[in-house]
């Protein structure tokens, strides 16, 4: 007997895949712990619409984050920081603030996990900073750290 399933199920496949088992076992098992519904038509095609949904917004979501990597690369932020009497940098400039140096200068939202950044930056000067938009496409943005 043919099932979707709803959910994962252990050694039998993951959600919305379509496979085969014992007539039992899905009237047992799967159908009362509502795990999985009779492959017919309207399953079938249910299924292949939310892929081609799924897929779309993938793609739209891909071409948002080229759209945005393209902004950064050509942008430098300007971020501000005190110093002591003798030029010293007081503090660091960490992921999250130049994620919000992003918002408030450009308008653009970054999560502060997707800033790489090995340590963070401690003097004054330029730097270039990876930024993973997405799966493969990344944005380099220059940050420029003057005294205040």
């Amino acid at each position: 007997m043919k099932v979707v399933l709803l959910q994962d199920v252990k050694a039998q496949g993951k959600k919305n895949d379509i496979v085969e088992v014992s007539e039992g076992y899905a009237r047992n098992f799967l159908f009362p712990k509502k795990l999985a519904i009779v492959a017919d038509a309207k399953a079938i095609n249910d299924i292949k619409n939310k892929k081609s949904s799924e897929a779309h917004k993938i793609e739209v979501e891909r071409e948002k984050s080229k759209e945005i990597a393209e902004r950064l690369n050509e942008t430098t932020v300007k971020i501000v920081a005190e110093a002591g009497k003798d030029g010293k940098f007081y503090g660091a400039v960490t992921s999250k603030d130049i994620a919000e140096a992003l918002k408030s200068q450009f308008g653009v939202e970054v999560d502060k996990r997707k800033i790489a950044l090995d340590a963070p930056i401690k003097a004054f000067g330029s730097y270039k900073v990876d930024i993973k938009l997405y799966q493969e496409i990344t944005g380099k943005v220059t940050v420029s750290v003057l005294e205040k």
